[in-house]
């Protein structure tokens, strides 16, 4: 089996007891050892009114993490652009694409991002709140940066454009649009396949690619051993039963999420979660993310790992770059 390219989407996890702040300083830092590690490109995820990510404001993040690295792509893993006005996000990504040309992806996404109260915050108009009218929205954004149009420095500034997607939809989109894909297997792993496949039959050859290119976000954590990578899980397995719940919150500790007193029905959330990630030990960890690369035939593989403390998170990615020799180097994205 051949090694796909891998990739790091990070979500500037906050962690308890700790502050916005030392997260966003935390992405600065795993993005300079994710480059000397041999990882593709780096991405980060635009949430809103999450008191556990700090990664809201996407695109400055994105221009902060460029400036701290040499040869890796930065981008958006995504932009929900039906939050925005599509000049304002031209704008924003072909300043970013001048300033480092080459370096920057620009991943879009429909989902709000956020719960309807922040969604109505962010676009000011219910008129906005629908994503039916994405594809027109991505085509408005494209039209842009065309290097006729009036937008500086948009003009003539396009950056790669991805579609990210957990369902169908988004699939389909790119497909017909002809542009990579990226999917999120990592909150949505029973649609991983059907997504999939519907990309790569509905797929067009257009000038940014002649054939499909896909991409799986899958959530990460590897350890010395199975037993310190479940230890380690377990604080995000926590994070998201509360986000379910409604009441989300910063990432706990171990031993919060150790001591936390599950239910029959939480214990069962969380088993049905942890099936979809990756957790484990070297040996573990290989052996499960080579039967997920050989099942969905990924052209690259975007490792998320969301652990409490910022050593365990670089380690894992430390792991995981020897695992399967990761060595830096020169890319260019897909066209």
């Amino acid at each position: 089996m051949s090694v796909p390219p891998f990739s790091v989407l990070d979500l500037a996890p906050v962690a308890s007891g700790s502050t916005s702040a030392q997260a966003l300083r935390n992405t600065l830092d795993l993005a300079r050892r994710a480059e000397a590690l041999g990882y593709r490109r780096y991405w980060l995820a635009e949430h809103h009114a999450m008191p556990g990510i700090a990664s809201s404001a996407t695109a400055v993040l994105i221009g902060q993490v460029a400036a701290v690295t040499e040869r890796m792509r930065v981008g958006s893993g995504g932009v929900m652009l039906p939050n925005h006005a599509p000049m304002v996000i031209a704008e924003q990504f072909g300043t970013l694409e001048a300033l480092y040309p080459g370096r920057i992806d620009l991943g879009l996404g429909r989902a709000p991002g956020t719960d309807p109260a922040t969604a109505r915050a962010l676009r000011r108009s219910p008129d906005a709140l629908s994503a039916d009218d994405f594809p027109e929205q991505v085509a408005e954004l494209r039209g842009y940066f065309r290097p006729d149009s009036a937008v500086t420095p948009a003009a003539g500034n396009e950056p790669p454009v991805w579609l990210l997607g957990s369902s169908g939809f988004s699939a389909r989109l790119a497909g017909l649009l002809g542009l990579p894909f990226a999917f999120a297997h990592h909150f949505s792993a029973e649609n991983t396949l059907p997504a999939l496949q519907i990309y790569r039959e509905s797929f067009r050859p257009s000038p940014d690619l002649d054939r499909p290119y896909a991409m799986i976000a899958v959530s990460v954590t590897a350890a010395e051993s199975d037993e310190r990578a479940r230890e380690l899980a377990a604080p995000q397995a926590l994070s998201f039963l509360r986000l379910r719940q409604g009441r989300p919150g910063p990432l706990p500790t171990p031993e919060e999420a150790a001591a936390h007193p599950y239910t029959p029905l939480e214990r069962e959330i969380i088993r049905s979660r942890m099936e979809s990630q990756v957790v484990g030990g070297p040996d573990t960890v290989r052996r499960q993310m080579d039967a997920l690369v050989e099942r969905t035939a990924a052209d690259e593989v975007m490792v998320t790992t969301m652990v409490y403390d910022h050593a365990d998170r670089v380690r894992s990615y430390e792991l995981l770059a020897e695992l399967y020799d990761l060595e830096p180097e020169p890319v260019a994205s897909p066209r």
